[in-house]
């Protein structure tokens, strides 16, 4: 049986609760470490699915990841050979980049702690999201964003000052500038070390933290369910599993492929 590849760009932004939400729906997962060494493989033959993390490096100086460009790399296979593929933060701006969008820092400033985005028409027929609610709590910690978003891209999800939350690329490949796999041990963590940043925009760690903890349970709620819906696709296990896909006069179906 078949893993999900998950490359983790950054120590501080592991799996945490999403994996714990893989693994409660059967979706086992290889962790790739390309910030401490670890190679990346050169093709995706043989995983059931690819997930890419978010980290504090940025999407369009590759100087801060020499990997980052193999990522790209990688994104652009499981987007043209229908391979599932969750991207986080980072993970998106890499999705969204190796795509012909554009990433650069965004002129509304950072956005961090707990928030609502806002679910767009075109997730009534997405697999994944057609289940998410209509303003879904999220977390946040960036300061980057997308600001074109790829030619066939579909946006899933916006906020006022961010426009592209969340985007679908193909058949089976989901962008999301937020974060879903914090608890309050890892939101503590970035506080701390993000401190100064949050000194300079004249927020408190401490009621950010608290903040976010509070949310977390709304959070669960919405994303486990989609965390369990992704892990059922990459499974082959989704039942209402067909998307129509811009540009494209047929239907790909999600499975049997």
């Amino acid at each position: 049986m078949g893993t999900a590849l998950v490359i983790e760009n950054d120590p501080s932004d592991d799996l945490r609760r999403l994996g714990d939400w893989f693994a409660e729906a059967g979706l086992e997962v290889t962790v790739v470490r390309p910030h401490a060494g670890d190679p990346l493989p050169g093709t995706l033959d043989g995983y059931l699915a690819l997930v890419v993390l978010g980290g504090d490096q940025t999407a369009y100086a590759p100087e801060e990841g020499s990997w980052l460009p193999a990522v790209e790399g990688l994104l652009r296979k499981a987007v043209r050979n229908h391979v599932p593929t969750l991207a986080i933060c980072l993970g998106a701006q890499l999705l969204a980049q190796a795509h012909g969008g554009l990433v650069e820092r965004s002129t509304s400033g950072p956005e961090i702690g707990p928030g609502l985005v806002g679910r767009r028409d075109a997730a009534d027929t997405d697999p994944l999201f057609k289940w998410v609610p209509l303003l879904p709590d999220v977390l946040q910690w960036h300061g980057d964003e997308i600001t074109e978003l790829p030619i066939g891209a579909v946006l899933l999800a916006a906020s006022t000052r961010y426009p592209h939350q969340a985007f679908r690329l193909g058949d089976r490949a989901w962008g999301l500038q937020f974060h879903l796999e914090c608890d309050a041990a890892m939101f503590a963590a970035w506080a701390e070390s993000g401190r100064t940043e949050l000194d300079e925009l004249g927020y408190d760690p401490e009621v950010v933290v608290a903040a976010v903890a509070g949310v977390l349970a709304d959070v669960e709620e919405v994303w486990q369910p989609f965390a369990a819906r992704f892990a059922a696709l990459a499974l082959g296990e989704l039942p209402d599993a067909d998307i129509p896909v811009p540009g494209n006069p047929r239907t790909l179906p999600l499975l049997g492929q």
